[in-house]
């Protein structure tokens, strides 16, 4: 009995579909363990900025506070003002005691001058030389005011305390009446034009890592992709392996793990353009994914929601 055509090639479709689904499994489980083990992508990324702790060079009563928490500022603006009754005070006095000192410098070197030009028949060597040195240490004793004066005028322009940078104030519990001293930070200062996101790559990523490569970032919590490109990868982490002794030798730690994890090193990404619906907050966590050169149109995988990388 003759066998019908299909009934003929159906032991070569089980054939061909086999070797298609293994085919196909092989390709995924390569995709799968190359996306997962060998892509540069990683899930720890966090927003950072430098952070400026305002404080005041002078110290003194707050009289009025110019900002509040959360606000954004422009470089120059006023953050708070100390009372400046004593600095105006103090100015002052040193604009006083300049031109004291000025005074009688100027009549020092009249009388040096009118010393000088007598002869030593008149008034002997050593006198002389006495009203040239008088002169000077009158002279030198002037400068000394004028700079006290500048110092007083410094200090009464300090007593305003403003925005060195464009950004925003944060953590603002300054009220007025408040006493403030030199040094002791009173709030932060988030410099916006440094808002950056920094991914925590393995160190086996980096060989696919170049500076100048396009970077996708997704920030928790929000669906758009924000593009960026990478301007520097960290040239140093911590050895947590190795502290200094009390001798200043190397202390190394004596025990071995047989499971070496991959250290995980920063690497800084520049975000290109933010759409202003998106809040860049300081410390907020972001999935960084790495587009390589040849690969520039790609887009993000939906894996890069899934998974513990």
């Amino acid at each position: 009995m003759k066998l019908s055509l299909l009934e003929r090639v159906r032991p070569l479709l089980r054939v061909l579909v086999t070797l298609v689904i293994v085919g196909g499994a092989v390709m995924a489980g390569r995709y799968l363990w190359t996306y997962y083990m060998v892509a540069p992508w990683t899930r720890d990324g966090r927003v950072r900025a430098d952070v400026i702790t305002v404080a005041p060079d002078v110290a003194g009563l707050v009289a009025i506070v110019l900002v509040t928490d959360n606000q954004k500022v422009k470089k120059g603006d006023v953050l708070f003002r100390i009372d400046g009754a004593r600095f105006e005070l103090a100015l002052q006095q040193a604009e006083a005691v300049m031109a004291q000192r000025k005074a009688v410098a100027d009549e020092a070197d009249r009388e040096a001058a009118r010393y000088q030009s007598l002869t030593n028949v008149s008034v002997s060597r050593q006198v002389q030389e006495q009203k040239v040195a008088a002169a000077e240490e009158a002279g030198a004793e002037y400068r000394q005011a004028v700079a006290d004066r500048a110092v007083a005028a410094l200090n009464l322009k300090r007593s305003e305390v403003v925005s060195p940078v464009d950004g925003i104030v944060t953590n603002v519990n300054l009220e007025p009446g408040d006493y403030v001293t030199i040094g002791k930070g009173v709030m932060a200062l988030i410099d916006t034009d440094t808002l950056r996101v920094e991914g925590y790559f393995e160190e086996t990523k980096l060989p696919r890592i170049k500076v100048g490569d396009r970077v996708l970032v997704r920030l928790m919590g929000q669906k758009q992709i924000l593009n960026g490109h990478v301007t520097s990868v960290a040239a140093g982490i911590t050895d947590r392996e190795r502290t200094d002794s009390s001798d200043l030798l190397a202390n190394i730690n004596p025990t071995f793990s047989w499971v070496r994890l991959s250290q995980r090193v920063p690497v800084r990404v520049k975000l290109d353009d933010v759409p202003p619906s998106v809040d860049l907050v300081l410390g907020r966590t972001a999935t960084v994914a790495i587009v390589d050169q040849d690969q520039a149109h790609r887009t993000w995988s939906p894996l890069g929601t899934v998974g513990t990388q």
